[in-house]
């Protein structure tokens, strides 16, 4: 029986590419989508994923409140926060909410799979700029290099 992933996020674009993300996975199924974190928790008590994919920043309910309210219902679903946001208090945000990782969009493509892969393992995810460094053996990823150059323009 494949893995079932809920996707939370408001724009149907990242829905979309997160479905053609994860599209090479044969035992990982996307069982449902939500456009806010209110829509999420329905469909998670609905359909029990046993992942969810969770934009931080949606209408009605964000994904940090979704997720507390998930942690809070102690229902078995790993929840993994979805971002563009970049912050080095990212990742105690997270945990506080009761999630189990989180994923910055701009690396997307690099570490959504193995993000899901530790999260459908019992494990947790935790991305920042350093640890995206100490990964790709002490290289600095080019792209975070380049935001932090334009920051100080």
């Amino acid at each position: 029986m494949p893995a079932k992933i809920l996707v939370a996020d408001d724009h149907e674009v990242v829905r979309q590419g997160i479905r053609t993300i994860l599209q090479g996975r044969p035992d990982w199924e996307i069982c449902g989508e939500a456009g806010n974190g209110e829509e999420a928790i329905r469909l998670v008590r609905q359909l029990r994923p046993d992942v969810v994919i969770m934009d931080i920043t949606m209408p009605v309910m964000s994904g940090l409140e979704a997720s507390r309210e998930l942690a809070r219902l102690q229902l078995p679903s790993r929840v993994l926060i979805f971002t563009m946001h970049e912050s080095k208090s990212l990742g105690s945000s997270v945990r506080k909410a009761g999630a189990h990782g989180y994923v910055v969009k701009s690396r997307a493509a690099r570490d959504l799979i193995e993000a899901l892969d530790r999260l459908l393992g019992g494990g947790t995810f935790f991305d920042n700029a350093s640890t995206s460094a100490e990964k790709s053996d002490d290289k600095p990823d080019p792209g975070i290099l380049l935001r932090q150059a334009l920051s100080l323009i």
